[in-house]
């Protein structure tokens, strides 16, 4: 029987853990059940790039072994290959299944996989084995502050109270909390103190004109003028909710011109998004900087949360995972550049020692270069991508009768004949003889046809293959153009159609990649700031800038 392999305590990280509260009695039952019989269930450890171990799930077990015998206890682990967006929904999942969670740290549990789900609420009720009402349930308990989440960790209050305050400002829960603590105040009590003062015209972020003569204001018709609005209470709900949906939404749609995304962010959307830094702890470095500035996931949010309602935050990432990946390889490219190459880790024994060989072997290079800086491949990109290759293929071909044959013959060969285009052939043969097919009768047609002299035949085959340039599989038609060699810069330059496809930042990517950044100088900072349209007229306008000869990578075959 193979061993169980183990670990001191002191080669071990801990890493962040949702639970923060421990009942003292259990723990203190748990650690002299180890002081005298050790640990007997494994605790799991993932490899580290520097050889070193990470806890991923057995916190309990691991505080548990440390008070009772100290650092240089050997604890039974076992090893998990996996990085650390992995470790982090193993523990996740792990720690959601104990029933002793308490409602705040299901939510702070629940909130970190939506992030991991790249905001997919139904994926993560399905995990948790949840309804999804109960997973919004404690979603919503993620606008609670930090002292109101504590207290419902710690049984200071009870879930119902939590449910109540998650509705106000952080800075109103705070001041609610000692009175309901101290006063043991009932929830019922709670929720008809909250409701006469939720929806207070002062934190309203709609126009309130229209809220001065309104019969479901609260203030008394002297105070309903001037700055004394400020002082009422809506009592109408849906009304100050639909009027507040209606202002985040057109404060989102201004924003749309410039980031490829912009959301609406909700109690619970906390991990779903990330400031983009590029230094500091979670600094992803200024090359991954600019590639992430041309990212469909990079863009704006706009906060629906009751001590922020109405604020945008731009700048965000709403691809937490990769965020997580590109800060940890730039941190471990730093960590490698300074540290001495002569410096050797020791190595753990046994099956350890085998688990982070394999670990280090299997870590990428950090030190190569990040990825190129691109504009994002849309759809509308992709659309507009694959007309200019077709425009520009049949152009060149339409202008070699011989090419075009030889192309037709290789379009049947390769089985792709059926993707004759005929209301492209047609509109050539109506050119070609100024008569209009209106017949799709095969003997009528053959007649048309037969008519037509030798010149025009000539003309209508080479029609046939732009044609079937026309109809042909992106694949196909990419495969045609490398073998064409076709060159994109004697078709197209920099022009308003294409920069009204891509956001702003999207602009900075292409103005760097066309040498326009450069030409721009000091006033690249200054066009930048303007709306879209000036942006373009810009960039499109630049003196003494020559814009022929200049393809965005976006743009390539």
């Amino acid at each position: 029987m193979q061993q169980q392999p183990t670990l001191a305590l002191k080669q071990i990280t801990i890493a962040a853990n949702s639970r923060t509260y421990f009942d003292a009695a259990e723990m203190e039952e748990l650690t002299a059940s180890v002081r005298e019989k050790g640990v007997i269930q494994p605790v799991i450890v993932r490899t580290l790039a520097d050889g070193g171990f990470a806890l991923v799930a057995g916190g309990r077990r691991y505080r548990a072994a440390m008070t009772a015998h100290g650092e240089d206890y050997q604890i039974p682990v076992v090893v998990k290959e996996i990085d650390e967006v992995e470790a982090k929904q193993l523990a996740i999942i792990e720690n959601i299944q104990r029933a002793d969670m308490s409602p705040a740290e299901e939510a702070i549990a629940a909130a970190e996989q939506v992030g991991l789900c790249k905001g997919d609420r139904d994926e993560v009720a399905r995990i948790f084995g949840w309804s999804r009402v109960t997973l919004d349930k404690r979603l919503a308990l993620m606008n609670c502050s930090a002292s109101v989440l504590e207290a419902l960790n710690t049984r200071q209050i009870l879930l119902g109270h939590a449910e109540l305050l998650a509705a106000l400002p952080k800075e109103t829960q705070d001041k609610l909390l000692p009175v309901i603590i101290k006063e043991a105040k009932p929830v019922p009590e709670l929720k008809k103190t909250i409701e006469q003062v939720a929806c207070s015209l002062s934190a309203a972020i709609f126009d309130k004109t229209d809220c001065a003569n309104c019969a479901h204001n609260s203030s008394t018709q002297g105070e309903m003028f001037g700055e004394s609005i400020a002082t009422g209470n809506c009592t109408n709900r849906t009304c100050f909710n639909e009027k507040t949906e209606k202002q985040l939404e057109a404060a989102a749609s201004g924003l749309r011109d410039d980031y490829p995304v912009v959301r609406i962010v909700r109690a619970g959307d906390n991990h779903t998004r990330i400031q983009l830094a590029v230094d500091g702890p979670k600094g992803v470095g200024e090359e991954q900087a600019k590639a992430c500035h041309a990212c469909q996931n990079y863009g704006a949010a706009v906060s629906g949360l009751p001590d922020s309602i109405g604020k945008v935050y731009k700048g965000q990432c709403f691809d937490t995972v990769c965020n997580m990946k590109m800060v940890a390889k730039r941190l471990q490219a730093e960590k490698a550049a300074v540290a001495p190459k002569s410096e050797a880790k020791p190595a753990p024994s046994g099956a350890q020692g085998k688990a982070a060989g394999k670990a280090n072997a299997a870590q990428p290079s950090t030190t190569s270069n990040p990825p190129a800086t691109v504009v994002a491949e849309s759809d509308r990109i992709k659309t507009y991508r694959v007309a200019l290759w077709r425009k520009a293929l049949r152009r060149e071909i339409g202008a070699n009768p011989a090419l075009a044959q030889r192309y037709l013959v290789s379009i049947a060969l390769a089985g792709q004949a059926r993707c004759v285009d005929d209301s492209t052939l047609k509109g050539i043969w109506e050119k070609l003889t100024e008569e209009k097919v209106v017949t799709t009768d095969l003997a009528e047609v053959a007649t048309s046809v037969g008519a037509a002299d030798d010149a025009k035949l000539a003309l209508a085959v080479t029609g046939l293959t732009v044609a079937a340039i026309q109809g042909l599989d992106v694949h196909h038609l990419t495969s045609l153009c490398r073998h064409h060699r076709l060159d994109l810069n004697q078709h197209w330059k920099l022009c308003k159609e294409f920069l009204e496809l891509i956001t702003k930042s999207e602009m900075m990517v292409v103005a760097d990649e066309l040498g326009i950044r450069a030409a721009l100088g000091d006033e690249f900072k200054k066009v930048f700031s303007k709306s879209k349209a000036e942006v373009i007229d810009a960039l499109l306008n630049v003196k003494g800038f020559d814009y022929t000869g200049k393809i965005p990578k976006v743009l390539k075959y």
